[in-house]
C-alpha cells in the first residue's frame, strides 16, 4: 500500500500528482463479495484522461497556454502508458512464480521509470507555470497543496 502511494502521486498525475496507482494495484485485496454486479474498473488510460481534464479546469488553462499544457499531457499519457506497459508486464510475470529478489527488482523497475517520468513531468510543468499569471500560479499551488491530505485518522492518545 505504502509503494502505491509512493508511486501512485505521481503519475501527476500521474504525476502532476496523477494520482493513479501505478504499481501495487495488482496485490489489492479483492473487494468483499456483494450482491451489485462488479462495476468495471477504468482502464489507467481512462484515468489518466479524467485526471487531465480536471487538472485543464482546475488550472484555468487559458489558450495561449494550450501549448504548453499539451506538452504536459502528451508526458502525464506517456508516463501513464509507460507505467502501464511495465504494470501489466510485472503481473504477468508474477502469475510465472518469481523470487522475492526478481519481485523487488520489477517494482524497482517500474519506480525508476516512474523517477524518469517525473524528470520529464517537472520541466514541462515549469514550462506551463511560467506562463500562467499569478492568480493562476496561486490556484495550481493550491490545487497542487491539496493533492494528498486525505491521511489515516489520527491516532488516540492514551
Amino acid at each position: 500500500m505504502i509503494g502505491t502511494r509512493i508511486l501512485g502521486a505521481t503519475a501527476l498525475a500521474a504525476a502532476l500528482a496523477l494520482g493513479a496507482p501505478y504499481v501495487m494495484a495488482q496485490q489489492a485485496s479483492p473487494p468483499a463479495a456483494s450482491s451489485a454486479p462488479a462495476k468495471p474498473k477504468p482502464t489507467r488510460e481512462t484515468r489518466v484522461e479524467a485526471r487531465i481534464k480536471t487538472l485543464h479546469a482546475q488550472l484555468k488553462i487559458t489558450p495561449d497556454q494550450e501549448d504548453a499544457w499539451n506538452a504536459v499531457a502528451g508526458v502525464m499519457r506517456d508516463s501513464a502508458s509507460t507505467i502501464d506497459q511495465l504494470s501489466q508486464q510485472r503481473a504477468k510475470d508474477r502469475t510465472k512464480g518469481m523470487s522475492a529478489v526478481e519481485n523487488l527488482k520489477t517494482y524497482q523497475a517500474i519506480a525508476d521509470a516512474h523517477a524518469d517520468e517525473m524528470n520529464k513531468l517537472v520541466p514541462a510543468f515549469q514550462a506551463l507555470y511560467d506562463k500562467m499569471s499569478p492568480a493562476q500560479q496561486k490556484n495550481a499551488d493550491a490545487v497542487f497543496n491539496s493533492r494528498g491530505t486525505r491521511r489515516a485518522p489520527a491516532k488516540k492518545k492514551s
